[in-house]
């Protein structure tokens, strides 16, 4: 972080970084919760140095998993994609060793969404090829 940058524009950076450009910062002010997001879970969670963004990603996607949150699910495989933390393999490989742990309904419900942000990767790569 610079000496002019705040902990917002920190956070707001981070989260472009995190998400591959795919979600996008609200700008500062817009609504409490996302000013409060920004600054603490973007704008200092993300950006400690101890773990890289990649283990940061595979924990929450374990987390993401053990709730069934099929829809944040898509988006952490399609920024792990884009970001190359991990490889389409690596993604689907990601759901069959949380499945006993997190449970078999919960990871079967993700197979869909992670086939489709392989897709929608794949595509995007064709497209700039």
């Amino acid at each position: 972080m610079s000496d002019e940058e705040t902990l917002y524009e920190k956070g707001a950076r981070n989260l472009n970084e995190v998400y591959a450009g795919d979600v996008v910062a609200m700008p500062e002010g817009t609504m409490p919760f996302i000013d409060v997001m920004t600054r603490t879970l973007f704008g200092e969670v993300w950006d400690r140095d101890v773990l890289s963004i990649r283990d940061r990603r595979l924990l929450l996607m374990g987390v993401i998993a053990a709730q069934g949150q099929s829809d944040i699910w898509k988006i952490q495989a399609k920024s792990a994609l884009k970001r190359g933390e991990l490889s389409a393999d690596e993604l689907r490989e990601t759901l069959i060793m949380l499945a006993p742990y997190a449970g078999y309904p919960n990871v079967a419900s993700l197979l869909g969404h992670c086939e489709a942000a392989i897709s929608e990767w794949e595509a995007e790569q064709n497209e700039t090829s």
